[in-house]
């Protein structure tokens, strides 16, 4: 949980303090991660709330879908956001995170 909450931050304050739209990408990925992180050590420590199934590692699964889910996600979020910066890097010679709030052509 440490780690997860440390590696949370870390993508957190990149996101704020960096201006380079490919480190941005990077630190939501590193969030990401720590949500991931967090899921499974949540499905491993956390007991079962199914009735019979006890500690068997079945109910561990369920962190394990999470993590599959927010993978894809964050798969489709970069591949289009990657596009984006791809197409304003045509248009302006330049990927300046200050400069693409103005979303004038």
């Amino acid at each position: 949980m440490g780690l997860g909450l440390f590696l949370f931050t870390t993508g957190c304050v990149g996101v704020i303090v960096r201006r380079n739209p490919v480190v941005v990408f990077m630190c939501i990925e590193l969030m990401l991660n720590a949500v991931n992180l967090t899921f499974l050590a949540f499905a491993r420590y956390s007991p079962t709330m199914l009735p019979g199934v006890g500690e068997r590692p079945e109910t561990w699964m369920t962190g394990q879908m999470m993590v599959i889910f927010v993978m894809a996600v964050a798969a489709a979020e970069v591949a289009v956001g990657l596009g984006i910066i791809m197409a304003i890097f045509r248009l302006r010679n330049e990927v300046d995170v200050d400069d693409m709030s103005v979303m004038r052509g």
